[in-house]
């Protein structure tokens, strides 16, 4: 297996920083990375309450690179108009994965010492992870495909 590590982000200090990571979850990549392209820079609190209105379907996340044969939803263009773009949807399942990952850096930063109303979300990236292929045996011969993706995704905050 590879080694994995954390990017190096010189301008903080290391005593200002909390970090976590979610390994191999059961959930999209290119939902994932929809999700992390909105809560990066992002207050910590602003994200999670960003991620509780999607969750309650009163705001949809904007997708902007895997954006083909998407719905397009109201009140998007206002709301994220430098994407200039109506298209988005409601991924739950990877929105409780990223709350629960926010809320361990979150007891992360508490762990540290930082104060919480002042964290910011200075990097959250996610990367594919292994992909399950297997098939299903059928009748007269046939089988049908059972595929299964996975994704790692990593969080930094900072006192700002």
């Amino acid at each position: 297996m590879g080694s994995w590590r954390y990017p190096q982000v010189i301008k903080y200090d290391e005593s200002k920083i909390a970090r976590a990571v979610i390994r191999d979850a059961p959930i999209s990549f290119k939902e994932t990375y929809e999700i992390c392209k909105v809560i990066k820079g992002m207050r910590l609190v602003e994200a999670k309450e960003f991620l509780k209105k999607v969750l309650e379907f009163k705001e949809p996340v904007p997708y902007v690179r895997y954006k083909l044969n998407i719905g397009h939803k109201s009140g998007l263009a206002e709301r994220w108009s430098k994407w200039k773009t109506p298209i988005g949807r409601y991924p739950i399942k990877v929105v409780k994965y990223i709350l629960k990952l926010l809320d361990n850096v979150e007891n992360n930063a508490i762990n540290k010492g930082l104060d919480i109303e002042k964290v910011k979300i200075i990097h959250i990236a996610a990367h594919r992870s292994y992909y399950l292929k297997k098939w299903m045996p059928r009748a007269f011969g046939r089988a049908t495909p059972w595929f299964r993706t996975h994704t790692s995704v990593e969080v930094m905050v900072a006192e700002v």
